[in-house]
């Protein structure tokens, strides 16, 4: 019997606080808690939200208590990174007992690993398994749904550029720097690594190379520039549209999507691009040893100020297959790292419970899906009510 709603996985993480900080706050009438491997931990954050909040302790190599764990809910969210680590047997548990999953992962590689492993089993269950729900990759992934949507008509390309003011935790630097110790050869490069097999043609394949293009975007007064989360979220993207032409719901036929960041001039371009290959460096190099020890470490991230001043604004270059061409925008305030990113996640965990019956796809739908796929517009109308903004089309052209 599921007794409970939701379960925050790794709440004493500086995310997974910032997330039952937020779930708290919306007092919903839900019945959850908080989990993770350190009950002191634990019971210091218990302590700052209510003695109502019960404490689960769960090691992620511990299978027994995973599977107990995830047996008494019906969503886990999950911030407990770096997730090729420490999520593995945590979907597994979820998938083997029909329990909804939803993170804040970056990993392409891992997720590509849980598709193969879980998806069939989630869809057979109706189960929905939903990673990169933070700012990797939600506004990449739901801008560009909403972007579509709202046309109305098949859509060729959509471009994303993406420009915020935020901090990095010590975490999120943990997950980047450990990815460097891994041999993840074509898996970095592959445009279409979360694809299902046989979902795009050689010429969607052509188009979808990564790129670190410097170019006048006069639709939106700005150039394109290389970004630094592009490798991840592009991804996405590309599985929601297979996933949604599986489901007879197409973007387009061959639709590509490519993703940058926006700059106000070409120099800005150049600069951020220079600054990008010099972090690549550090962390594709023996370099990171040196590097990683001087910067955060896990479970330290933004101050209180940082977040609360931090924003993004992702705007979409929309291009129907008749050349048309559209601009959309999704923005927010707050840090997007943090504090956007635990209000994404916690939406998305709150949205399988309060929604489950608005969800896309019907009761019987499920896999490693996406925030598009998974979620679609019963997400769309709850992040509006939280200061998330969907504006579009702002402007059109022939």
């Amino acid at each position: 019997m599921k007794d409970l709603d939701i379960i925050v996985y790794g709440a004493t993480g500086f995310t997974g606080q910032l997330c039952a900080e937020y779930i708290h706050a919306t007092g919903r009438a839900i019945k959850w808690a908080i989990a993770g491997r350190n009950a002191a931990k634990l019971k210091a954050v218990q302590d700052s939200l209510s003695p109502e909040v019960e404490i689960l302790i769960a090691d992620g190599d511990d299978d027994a208590a995973l599977k107990a764990m995830t047996a008494r809910a019906k969503v886990v969210l999950s911030t407990a990174g770096p997730f090729h680590r420490y999520g593995s047997k945590l979907v597994a548990a979820c998938v083997e007992n029909a329990t909804h999953y939803v993170d804040i992962t970056g990993e392409n590689f891992w997720v590509k690993e849980m598709i193969a492993k879980h998806h069939e089993a989630a869809a057979a269950k109706g189960v929905r398994i939903i990673p990169s729900c933070g700012f990797d990759s939600i506004p990449s992934d739901l801008g560009c749904f909403f972007s579509v949507r709202k046309l109305g008509t098949q859509i060729k390309r959509v471009e994303s550029f993406h420009s915020f003011k935020g901090g990095a935790s010590g975490g999120t630097l943990e997950t980047i720097f450990s990815m460097g110790d891994l041999d993840l050869k074509d898996e970095l490069t592959d445009p279409f690594l979360l694809n299902p097999p046989d979902s795009y043609s050689e010429e969607m394949h052509t188009k979808s190379r990564d790129t670190i293009e410097i170019a006048r975007k006069r639709e939106i007064d700005g150039w394109s520039g290389p970004f630094v989360m592009a490798g991840a979220n592009t991804r996405v993207v590309r599985r929601s549209a297979a996933l949604l032409g599986l489901r007879q719901e197409p973007y387009g036929q061959n639709f590509t999507y490519q993703e940058y960041a926006f700059n106000r001039s070409r120099g800005r371009a150049i600069l951020s691009a220079l600054g990008l290959g010099a972090m690549a460096l550090v962390v594709m190099t023996p370099l990171r040893k040196l590097v990683r020890p001087l910067l955060k470490q896990p479970g330290q991230g933004p101050s209180q100020a940082e977040r609360d001043n931090g924003w993004f604004d992702c705007k979409f270059i929309v291009e129907t297959e008749r050349g048309d061409k559209s601009v959309f925008a999704m923005h927010g305030k707050g840090d997007p790292g943090y504090k956007v990113t635990s209000k994404l996640v916690s939406e998305c965990a709150l949205c399988l419970v309060e929604n489950a019956d608005d969800l896309p796809g019907g009761a019987g739908y499920g896999g490693v899906l996406t925030s598009a796929s998974g979620l679609g517009d019963a997400l769309i109308a709850r992040l509006s009510k939280v200061d998330i903004h969907f504006d579009g089309p702002l402007q059109s052209q022939a």
